[in-house]
């Protein structure tokens, strides 16, 4: 057996390190990039915080009216007087009806698709929600305004009759469909898709060992989705009906085809009329002035505000939640 003296040893060749060296480089070129994308994230929401900012404060401080009580919008009178009140009750309220009727039949269908549909149906079904989801919100609007409205003035007459005593669905105003409960119906179809893919991802994410347990201990298809599918999507489920919530609150297009604006504020949802941030900016800014614009800018603010507080309350559910969902899993 040959020996190894000590110099055959010095000359052994080194070891190689280029590739861990190129793995840390790989590292921190990565780390780099990642925070300055977030860094750089917060820098343009900061820069759009401040010019929202600084134009709404030249409008605001010539406002010879309340900005958060006024019902008027004459930005171009002299002395301007303009507000919001209306512009913010028709958003709320055409953004809760739609939310309402969207999200359960979403997540209806979410589960439809990835828990009762066979294979061969649920592909096909799940590229046609997805493509819903790339339709044009003009398209929507055009759908709305001359197929929509129309044959809403059947339904309209029938919530006005059975459920008049709860004094939402009571019709004083006689006219066509166009009101915040047609934009609501209008939103919630443009959002489905959105929530519906959302939330059949997550009900996918689901682990398989749950509800082969539920189903061990003789739980009915409807119990383990109850004990099992459910509590683990919940975030996801409530992530979904944010985003939903976030394009119902900034659409213009399609809501300021089908809403003939007005503003009054009325709680009876199918008489005519109303407004929402986003349609109001849509419809005056080409006419309005140098302070006109610096007024909708105004109001362009309070919906980007609104906006923040909506994904930061519901970024405080799912941590409150984390817990009972699938957040940890």
């Amino acid at each position: 057996m040959a020996s190894t003296t000590p110099t055959q040893i010095d000359q052994a060749p080194p070891v190689s390190r280029s590739k861990g060296s190129t793995g840390r480089a790989g590292d921190k070129i990565f780390a780099g990039l990642s925070k300055g994308s977030g860094i750089l994230l917060l820098v343009i929401m900061a820069s759009i915080a401040a010019f929202l900012t600084y134009r709404a404060t030249i409008a605001l401080s010539k406002n010879e009216g309340n900005f958060l009580t006024t019902f008027d919008w004459n930005a171009s009178a002299n002395p301007p007087v303009f507000g919001i009140a209306v512009l913010l009750f028709g958003t709320v309220v055409s953004s809760i009806i739609a939310m309402v009727i969207a999200v359960p039949i979403a997540v209806g269908i979410a589960l439809f698709i990835s828990h009762y549909a066979p294979r061969k149906l649920a592909a096909p079904l799940a590229y046609v929600v997805d493509l819903l989801a790339a339709v044009p919100s003009i398209i929507y609007g055009i759908w709305g305004a001359l197929f929509l409205v129309p044959h809403l003035a059947g339904l309209n007459l029938w919530f006005d009759e059975y459920l008049g005593w709860t004094y939402v669905f009571e019709k004083t105003q006689i006219g066509v469909a166009r009101s915040l409960f047609t934009v609501g119906i209008l939103l919630a179809i443009m959002i489905l898709p959105i929530v519906t893919s959302v939330s059949r991802e997550v009900f996918l994410q689901v682990p398989r060992m749950n509800e082969e347990a539920a189903l061990a201990l003789g739980a009915t298809r409807w119990e383990v989705i109850r004990m099992s599918v459910l509590p683990f999507g919940r975030s996801g489920v409530i992530s979904a009906s944010m985003l939903g919530l976030g394009r119902a609150l900034g659409e213009t297009m399609a809501v300021a085809t089908v809403l003939s604006p007005s503003f009054l504020i009325s709680f009876h949802v199918l008489n005519p009329g109303g407004g929402t941030f986003a349609q109001n900016i849509a419809a005056k800014f080409d006419e309005a002035n140098e302070f006109g614009r610096d007024a909708l800018i105004a109001s362009g603010l309070v919906l980007f505000l609104l906006t923040l507080l909506v994904n930061g309350a519901a970024r405080l559910i799912i941590a409150r939640r984390k817990d009972f969902s699938g957040a940890n899993a």
